[in-house]
């Protein structure tokens, strides 16, 4: 794996942890009873979003590094989960 590959590959983890975080412990305006004037009631209140960039990055480590191991390691390769011998002899058919 390139490094370049490293670093898309954590992004693309890095971005789904966050779309998976955003939503978490959001208390909306209307929950609040406090709507302000312009803005509708499932506007958050107080977001959090500095916590959780940084949980987003700790979590995306975590999940990063063992798939990067595993791809430059090859600990896990197509032969590996080859269930029906489709690529073992180097024939697809």
């Amino acid at each position: 794996m390139s490094f370049a590959g490293a670093l898309v590959l954590y992004a693309v983890i890095w971005f789904m942890c966050l779309f998976i975080a955003l939503p978490r412990r959001i208390r909306t305006q209307g929950e609040d009873g406090r709507v302000l004037k312009g803005t509708p009631p499932s506007a958050p209140t107080n977001p959090q979003l500095a916590r959780k960039l940084k949980w987003v990055t700790a979590a995306a480590v975590f999940v990063w590094a063992p798939i990067v191991l595993i791809l430059v390691f090859d600990l896990v390769t197509i032969e590996d989960i080859d269930f029906f011998g489709r690529w073992g002899d180097g024939q697809y058919g």
